[in-house]
């Protein structure tokens, strides 16, 4: 329970801030909001290993949530800044490789750490990341928004800007789709440790050594998506992925209680293997038309996708079934409703073309 609070407070502070943070680094340019969210990240991990109780660690992973969502939101918006097309959706496939590693590795460099050096080493080890990722974009990346395509940051203008997007379906209909997936693995993180320790009996280093085999998953359905999207088309591979999040999910109601590990793993291998294409190409199809706004755009995207990240590790704890179960419903109804979305996208490429 405490780790689902902690997983909650994290994602809706996330979601949150990073509706403020796109809208400004249209405005005033990436660097200012990649270097100080940053810099706020390694401040609440510093907090974090310092904690001495539960509210003091949540307010520890509140800060950090502050920081991470400039990083987040800004990595998106700057490969749109700099790809087009086919290659922004083979650079948003290394993002989202990038995204998935850290939750992939974590538990594993986790546990030995936890075990030689105590759970407060891995928010130092983070910090120290943080500091480097900040000295390596400042060196090698820099600002990549120009002054002549920025955009100013009112109020009133950001909000019908947010209104636009919410009600346009070129940006809505794979929003929507790749943060119901999203929400789906990130139930599947916070949901892990009970079901696969708890009730199937794997142990913390056979769990971690999965979590990190996913890792490998995802980069391989990455790293194809660009090739299979060429010869397919964009719109019919992310539909394939998402189809196969659906039959995952059926797969995974067809066995919800059962304590054999390996139907429960091969049914989440089939899942991320979905994810890896539709998370890429549905983030690519609903930045491309926003090039002028492409902060805004990515942070209502990734708003999405940490809100319904949030509710989905909520769900799990709080549904009256046992966390095999929840996370089995969970990804069946989050993927048909993903399903039906991304099928506006389908439709509306065919009539296009």
């Amino acid at each position: 329970r405490d780790l689902a609070i902690t997983l909650s407070v994290f994602f809706v502070v996330f979601a949150v801030g990073q509706l403020f943070v796109g809208p400004l680094a249209d405005a005033l340019g990436r660097r200012p909001f990649v270097l100080g969210g940053l810099a706020v990240f390694v401040a609440g991990s510093v907090v974090c290993a310092l904690a001495s109780s539960l509210s003091m660690l949540v307010a520890g992973r509140a800060i950090q949530a502050v920081g991470a969502c400039a990083a987040s939101v800004l990595a998106r918006a700057i490969a749109r800044d700099l790809f087009q097309r086919e290659e922004l959706t083979r650079a948003l496939a290394l993002v989202m490789i990038a995204m998935a590693a850290a939750p992939g590795f974590a538990p594993a460099l986790g546990t030995v750490m936890t075990a030689l050096l105590g759970w407060r080493s891995t928010f130092y080890l983070v910090a120290i990341v943080g500091i480097l990722v900040a000295l390596h974009y400042r060196l090698s990346i820099g600002e990549t928004l120009p002054p002549d395509r920025r955009r100013p940051a009112r109020l009133l203008a950001t909000l019908r800007s947010y209104a636009d997007l919410a009600t346009d379906g070129r940006f809505i209909a794979p929003a929507v789709s790749v943060s119901l997936v999203i929400g789906c693995l990130y139930s599947f993180f916070g949901a892990a440790p009970a079901i696969m320790m708890t009730g199937m009996g794997v142990s913390a280093g056979g769990m971690s050594l999965f979590f990190a085999a996913t890792v490998f998953i995802v980069f391989g359905s990455g790293l194809l998506t660009a090739k299979l999207a060429r010869r397919f088309g964009a719109a019919q591979v992310g539909m394939a992925g998402t189809l196969m999040a659906v039959v995952s999910g059926l797969w995974l109601l067809s066995q919800a209680g059962a304590a054999n590990p390996v139907p429960f793993m091969a049914a989440v291998t089939l899942f991320l293997a979905g994810m890896g294409l539709v998370n890429p190409i549905g983030t690519a199809i609903a930045l491309e038309p926003f090039g002028d706004r492409a902060g805004a755009a990515s942070a209502l995207l990734g708003f999405l996708q940490m809100g319904c990240a949030a509710i989905g590790t909520s769900l799990v704890g709080v549904l009256p079934l046992s966390p095999a179960g929840s996370f089995a419903w969970i990804t069946a109804v989050s993927a048909a409703l993903a399903a039906g979305s991304f099928a506006r996208v389908t439709i509306a490429k065919a009539k296009a073309n």
